[in-house]
């Protein structure tokens, strides 16, 4: 099994890849409003994914996994995971594919991360109430009574109404590659077959995989709340390795594996300065897994698996993680630094070396 899941990892890393909606600048493009490759992707992943789960639960081939909604957990972990994501620019999957392709301020959030997981265990008790009212696990499916030609329709109907959107977008882009649309299709085919009965019998998650792995490393493992995550979170540690893997694989493969700290949207809005990257990459990291394991789950876990469900849970943090990124996007970047500053910045640094 462990090497089942670290090849469904791999290819959802190359997924991820294909498309490049894990690199930082594509992200960050997208909290800036200037790239929407991350939410084409996505979109057409639930559209297409949610008719095809809602054939397998008919089939008895699959059964649903909707996550609960928590409503003040859903609520404040979506504003900072949109906050983390926005300043970190990856979420729990594209980061560890990003790190294997050599990106530094990805492997500084996994550390972030790694601290965020485990302050979230040590916390759990005092912030537990928080995080309620607890209205269980509500969805499309739940609320209309189950497999009814009613359910189907709607489901159908949505599908379409959210690919046919998605395409809207992409044409109003204006854009020529289609890279986006294999990797959307094929995270929705990924989610259908892990979530098979005969398979891993659960959908495509992440974050969990942060605070099992800190909460093991520092010995922080006799808690209610390690135990409710440790099988969840051992499988999405070994699905990011493979993820990871696959990252460096297509990237030695295609040659453009590349150490870098600083990319070119954040050196154009924040400047040069490595530790100013490292710092916000590692509070971004840790908002991000802490914001995630408030609402119980992440862009995998949450957004792309929950709105293949059409669950409650996942629209309500899609919703607010999405306002969190977009206002921090503004806030946050700012405009660009001016080119002519920059470039009087390198020509004097070019000078005094």
């Amino acid at each position: 099994m462990t090497i089942a899941t670290v090849f469904v990892g791999f290819v959802f890393g190359f997924l991820l890849q294909h498309a490049k909606v894990n690199r930082n600048d594509v992200i960050t493009g997208m909290a800036l409003m200037k790239d929407w490759t991350v939410a084409k992707v996505m979109g057409l992943a639930v559209g297409v994914g949610a008719p095809l789960i809602a054939v397998l639960v008919e089939l008895g081939l699959a059964d649903y996994h909707v996550k609960p909604v928590m409503t003040g957990g859903l609520i404040w972990g979506g504003l900072l995971f949109g906050f983390g994501m926005a300043v970190l620019g990856y979420c729990p999957g594209t980061m560890t594919v990003s790190a294997g392709q050599g990106s530094l301020d990805a492997w500084v959030g996994i550390v972030g991360g790694l601290i965020g997981g485990l302050a979230f265990t040590l916390l759990d008790p005092a912030i537990l109430p928080l995080l309620g009212p607890d209205h269980g696990p509500i969805s499309l499916y739940s609320r209309i009574g189950g497999s009814t030609a009613v359910f189907f329709v709607f489901t159908m109907a949505v599908g379409v109404i959210v690919a046919w959107c998605v395409f809207a977008v992409d044409r109003r882009e204006g854009g020529t590659d289609r890279s986006w649309i294999v990797s959307g299709i094929g995270l929705a085919l990924l989610n259908a077959v892990l979530i098979l009965d005969v398979s891993a019998g659960r959908p495509i998650g992440a974050s969990t995989s942060f605070p099992y792995t800190a909460d093991a490393i520092a010995g922080v493992t006799d808690n209610a709340y390690f135990s409710a995550i440790q099988s969840s979170g051992r499988w999405e540690l070994f699905f990011l390795l493979g993820a990871g893997l696959a990252g460096l694989v297509f990237s030695l493969v295609k040659r453009d594996f590349e150490l870098r700290l600083i990319h070119s949207r954040w050196k154009r809005h924040k400047g040069h300065n490595p530790w100013r990257r490292i710092i916000w990459s590692l509070i971004g990291g840790f908002v991000l897994i802490f914001g995630a394991r408030m609402a119980g789950g992440c862009t995998s876990g949450m957004i792309l698996s929950g709105g293949m469900q059409l669950a409650r849970s996942g629209l309500i943090f899609a919703a607010f993680t999405f306002i969190s990124f977009l206002l921090t996007g503004k806030l946050f970047y700012g405009h660009p630094v001016e080119d002519g500053a920059t470039a009087a910045g390198d020509a004097v640094a070019s000078r005094s070396s």
